[in-house]
């Protein structure tokens, strides 16, 4: 009965976490860092798609390069939307991205602010701070 409680658990530990549940988990483990982290590039994310969208880029071509569908988007671009709505529909496109990003430089960040004495390390010390 003991084994498989264990081959049960072992299964249960390799299923893939969605991005939000890894949010959470960074979130828990590196607290307010994460979130401000986030914020900061997805304001940024957000500013650059404005500033691209009202100089003029040619929306249809970029998403074809990065080979994003035509369908609603396109739509939205060939519209009289505003430069702000098309901007933010781009920089929604690009939120899996930031994630990425997020989930995978927060650790290193705070690793580097835990040894500056910025912000105090965990007793686990995940970070790796003092």
């Amino acid at each position: 009965m003991g084994t498989d409680a264990k081959s049960t658990f072992s299964k249960d530990a390799n299923i893939p976490m969605s991005s939000k549940e890894k949010l959470k988990k960074a979130i828990k483990d590196y607290g307010s860092t994460v979130i401000v982290f986030h914020v900061t590039i997805s304001l940024m994310s957000l500013g650059g798609c404005y500033l691209l969208i009202s100089s003029g880029i040619d929306l249809v071509e970029i998403l074809k390069h990065f080979n994003i569908g035509e369908g609603t988007l396109t739509k939205v671009a060939s519209s009289n939307a505003g430069t702000f709505v098309i901007a933010y529909a781009v920089h929604k496109c690009f939120a899996p991205v930031r994630m990425a990003i997020t989930l995978a430089s927060t650790p290193f960040i705070v690793r580097y602010l835990r040894n500056m004495g910025y912000i105090k390390g965990k007793g686990n010390n995940l970070g790796g701070g003092k």
